[in-house]
């Protein structure tokens, strides 16, 4: 033990955003464009990923009306792009809370960032060309945040979204291999504090890095397979009618997780 270890100190940060990936999250809005929105709060398991984010925001309600998105993932050499995003929003008008922190409305965000969008696979929002990591999603559960307290009741959410489809570019794939990035190629854009930085390169060696990965695949994965390209002119497939059931089911669920009466 390190006798020499600097004392714990008891603090009262406003903030608690100790380091996390930055997501741009692609939503379709009601009148059919594009939104796209800059996001911290995230994490993995397996093919699933749960997103924090404020309930009353549009992306929130693009992804409970629509039910589908795209998490895509910038590099931090993209740091100036989520940049032109932040103080936006594609609300109008801009509600009260954003107003006081001096959001503004933009209709285009992918024109406001310089970004290109890309038609997706399975779901109707775009990709983001620029991002070296792109999944198409569903959303599959809301789950509220703070409920036990009345001040902060209805304010926040964890909205638990599927993985369909994981597109990289070329350069992060790991060679040799199909299915794996190179973690010492990848250079995610990571939030810390409100500041934008990169990952250095790897520090120790990882025990966990014995596993193979492909003793991490879930059932997620072998689901995705079976959810079909929606470019394609043939007629619906029994996969098709499978994927629309589920849909309808994952639709009830967010209407009553949103307030909504299912049926509605």
């Amino acid at each position: 033990m390190n006798t020499q270890s600097p004392a714990h100190r008891a603090i009262e940060p406003g903030i608690l955003y100790f380091g996390t990936p930055v997501v741009l999250i692609s939503s379709e809005n009601e009148d059919g464009t594009a939104n796209l929105a800059p996001i911290s709060s995230v994490f993995w398991l397996g093919w699933r990923a749960v997103l924090g984010i404020s309930a009353k925001s549009h992306t929130t309600q693009n992804l409970l009306r629509t039910g589908e998105g795209v998490l895509n993932l910038p590099s931090d050499a993209l740091a100036p792009a989520v940049d032109r995003l932040a103080l936006t929003t594609g609300s109008d008008p801009v509600p009260p809370g954003k107003l006081r922190r001096g959001y503004f409305h933009v209709a285009d965000k992918f024109g406001r960032a310089g970004l290109t969008p890309v038609p997706s696979e399975t779901v109707t929002p775009p990709r983001v060309a620029e991002c070296p990591v792109a999944m198409e999603v569903v959303v599959e559960a809301v789950h509220p945040i703070a409920e036990d307290d009345e001040s902060q009741r209805g304010g926040i959410v964890a909205v638990e979204v599927r993985v369909q489809r994981v597109f990289v570019h070329e350069d992060v794939r790991l060679a040799g291999t199909e299915d794996h990035i190179d973690p010492d190629a990848w250079r995610p854009l990571i939030m810390s504090f409100q500041k934008f930085y990169g990952l250095g390169p790897q520090v120790h060696p990882s025990t966990l890095a014995r596993i193979p990965e492909h003793l991490y695949r879930g059932p997620d994965i072998d689901r995705a397979r079976t959810v079909p390209a929606r470019n394609r002119d043939d007629g619906p497939s029994v996969q098709d009618a499978a994927t629309s059931e589920s849909d309808t089911s994952r639709s009830a669920a967010r209407r009553q997780a949103s307030g909504s009466p299912v049926g509605s």
